[in-house]
């Protein structure tokens, strides 16, 4: 009987988990088998912990920009009456307007908060566009 060469499927499966091991050349599968888990949870914990840092980041950006009028316009007052006027604008854009136009910022939080103008007005976008395009 003539003899028959083995390991051709195992020696796929390892070169293949070695891709995610660049550094290790000839080490033991277990330790490439270990690193490999370590990278994969190392990156979960990482693309959650980016989410928490860009919020911060646009937290503190509307604060700033907030706090830099004379009247006192609280960031939590301000988040709470965006919502309860139903309005479309998460942090991320209130952040980009603030870093673009403080301006703009600065007038929608008060006709949020004085409401001097209408609700349906603010919401269909009219008031707003009309804000910020003023110079």
């Amino acid at each position: 009987m003539t003899k028959t060469k083995r390991g051709s499927i195992a020696r796929k499966r390892r070169t293949k988990s070695r891709f995610f091991t660049s550094s290790f050349r000839r080490a033991l599968t277990r330790a490439i088998a270990q690193r490999r888990r370590k990278a994969l949870v190392s990156s979960q914990r990482d693309r959650d912990r980016k989410k928490r840092d860009f919020r911060s980041l646009w937290i503190s950006r509307i604060n700033a920009i907030i706090g830099q009028n004379k009247q006192k316009i609280y960031y939590s007052n301000f988040m709470y009456n965006l919502y309860k006027n139903q309005l479309l604008l998460n942090r991320k854009i209130v952040a980009q307007i603030a870093r673009l136009k403080g301006n703009c910022v600065f007038t929608i939080a008060y006709d949020i908060i004085n409401k001097n103008s209408p609700e349906t007005e603010l919401r269909e976008g009219g008031r707003i566009k009309e804000i910020c395009m003023k110079k």
